[in-house]
């Protein structure tokens, strides 16, 4: 079972999940979570099924994303793909779905943070199975300052082959 939010973290949990699977001939279960962006509190106060469904549908298209960045579509050698999109806490859904002690949870976790974050302490507390954290890739400092300063241009210019903070309105 994966934790796939879309982010670098979860991509790589995505990829480690498939190799699971495949070294263990199993199925691999992606889980990608979702709630209303104003909270349950307020949605139950003013419920609107077509939002909702919007949303789930945002939700759905953020985890074939995630498979096409990660593998370019399903992962070669695995026997079993599942995709699971799941209204709730991060945390509870992939309880939901990896609820025996023989399952393996991944999550992936930002650069510098052992313990996957917010979902993942929650997951050591109450997983009833094994939960391995994955780390994002750590990007070199120079390309988080480059990205800092980059501007829409630089976007632009780096399908012409520009490197970024040398577009062509900006001196160099």
């Amino acid at each position: 079972m994966v934790g796939a939010s879309g982010s670098l973290g979860s991509l790589a949990a995505l990829r480690a999940g498939a190799c699971e699977a495949r070294l263990g001939g199993r199925e691999l279960v992606a889980v990608v979570a979702w709630s209303p962006p104003e909270g349950e509190g307020m949605f139950a106060r003013f419920p609107d099924r077509s939002w909702a469904a919007l949303w789930e549908a945002e939700a759905a298209r953020n985890l074939e994303r995630a498979f096409e960045e990660a593998f370019g579509g399903d992962p070669e050698g695995v026997t079993a793909v599942r995709r699971c999109v799941l209204r709730g806490d991060p945390g509870r859904a992939l309880c939901e779905v990896a609820g025996r002690p023989d399952d393996l949870l991944v999550v992936g976790a930002r650069p510098g943070r052992r313990y996957g974050g917010r979902v993942g302490r929650w997951l050591r507390g109450h997983a009833v199975c094994p939960v391995l954290t994955v780390p994002a890739p750590a990007l070199p400092g120079s390309w988080l300052r480059r990205l800092r300063r980059a501007t829409p241009e630089d976007f632009g210019a780096a399908a012409a082959g520009v490197r970024p903070g040398r577009g062509a309105g900006r001196p160099s």
